[in-house]
């Protein structure tokens, strides 16, 4: 049995304003499960389904301090389409951000908490509003490696310089591992949450996860219904139950 990758997860010092930002942003519905979590995905959407990678916003107290290693790319239909949704977004709340990109063909800003995302000039015909989620790294072979065998993902590029998979059907966003020099120093404020298929089972996906290189974190805490997890760089994400 295998993962595939059904949300991400995004603290937030409130998430019920930033789930406003970002449904308006994606043009998706929003809903709460519960007290500090705001919940976002397509409308008319039925989860989980490969098209989309949805969006969980859990309340969290902790500062922002670094340069998020996970963030998304928005997709657009043309330059022109670009700056009318970068326009929007400043609207919104949104701020233009120089993280060191340079000239380039894509827009980088940050929501109203500052989170990082980019805006680029094509791919909505292929992807949907979000293009692709997008995971910094050092070494995109080896986490391309890791993440096609964890999950059913298909891998479609792996160079020295980034990796790319997307879902075994071939649709929704991409799942992108570029390298870059920063070294991860903080617990991601943004996530990787996979879901076993409704066969599946926890503690067996647990145990091959772990033979694939992943290692489990340990919260202290026996209350949550999912398992905390590290991938071989030491990014967090969360193994949740089948469905």
């Amino acid at each position: 049995m295998v993962t595939r990758l059904v949300q991400i997860n995004m603290k937030a010092h409130d998430d019920a304003a930033l789930g406003v930002f970002w449904a308006e942003a994606l043009g998706w519905g929003i809903s709460s499960e519960g007290p500090g979590v705001t919940n976002l995905e397509p409308v008319g959407f039925a989860y989980p389904d490969p098209t989309a990678v949805c969006i969980d916003l859990i309340r969290s107290p902790e500062p922002k301090t670094v340069k998020n290693r996970v963030h998304l790319d928005l997709a657009s239909t043309s330059p022109a389409h670009q700056a009318e949704i970068v326009s929007r977004l400043r609207e919104l709340g949104a701020t233009l951000v120089d993280v060191g990109q340079g000239d380039v063909p894509w827009t980088v800003m940050a929501d109203p908490e500052g989170n990082e995302f980019c805006v680029l000039d094509s791919m909505f015909e292929e992807t949907g509003t979000i293009c692709s989620v997008v995971v910094d790294c050092a070494d995109p072979r080896a986490m391309a490696r890791f993440w096609g065998e964890a999950t059913d993902w298909t891998v479609h590029k792996a160079t020295d310089r980034s990796a790319v998979l997307r879902s075994a059907q071939g649709v929704g966003p991409y799942l992108q591992f570029l390298r870059t020099p920063d070294v991860k120093t903080v617990w991601n404020r943004v996530h990787l949450d996979v879901r076993p298929y409704p066969a599946g089972d926890v503690g067996i996906e647990k145990a091959r996860l772990e033979g694939l290189g992943a290692t489990t974190v340990d919260l202290g805490r026996s209350d949550i219904p999912w398992t905390v997890m590290a991938d071989p760089e030491g990014n967090e994400f969360c193994l949740l139950s089948p469905a």
